[in-house]
C-alpha cells in the first residue's frame, strides 16, 4: 500500500534497500544507533546478496532524517543506491534492532 501522506509528524513504515559497500563496515550498527536517536523502531538486516535491508516506523520526518543518513552511511561504507517503499505503519515493532 503506497502512503501518500507527507505529513512529517503522520505515523509512516519504509522499506528500504540499500546497496554498495554496506556490509562489514558497521552499516547495521550506524543504522541502529541513528534510529533509535531519532525515535523510530523497525531493524536492520544483511540481505544474502551484499545488500542492506531497512525496515523503519515512526514519524515520515524521521525516517526522512534516516534515508538522509543511510545515503552517506558510515565512514568505511560506499552507498550506491537507496531504494524506498512507503506504506502504513504496522505496529508490530517497539525497538529498533538488526536482525542475523
Amino acid at each position: 500500500m503506497l502512503d501518500e501522506n507527507t505529513d512529517a509528524g503522520a505515523p509512516a513504515s519504509a522499506n528500504i534497500i540499500v546497496s554498495g559497500k554496506v556490509q562489514g563496515v558497521y552499516y547495521r550498527k550506524f543504522t541502529q544507533e541513528n534510529a533509535i536517536r531519532l525515535g523510530l523502531a523497525g531493524f536492520a538486516r544483511n540481505m544474502p546478496d551484499g545488500r542492506v535491508e531497512v525496515v523503519a516506523e515512526g514519524p515520515r520526518g524521521s525516517i526522512e532524517t534516516l534515508i538522509e543518513m543511510l545515503h552517506r552511511g558510515p565512514a568505511f561504507s560506499r552507498v550506491k543506491d537507496v531504494d524506498v517503499r512507503w506504506s502504513s505503519p504496522s505496529g508490530e515493532f517497539s525497538a529498533f534492532g538488526i536482525k542475523r
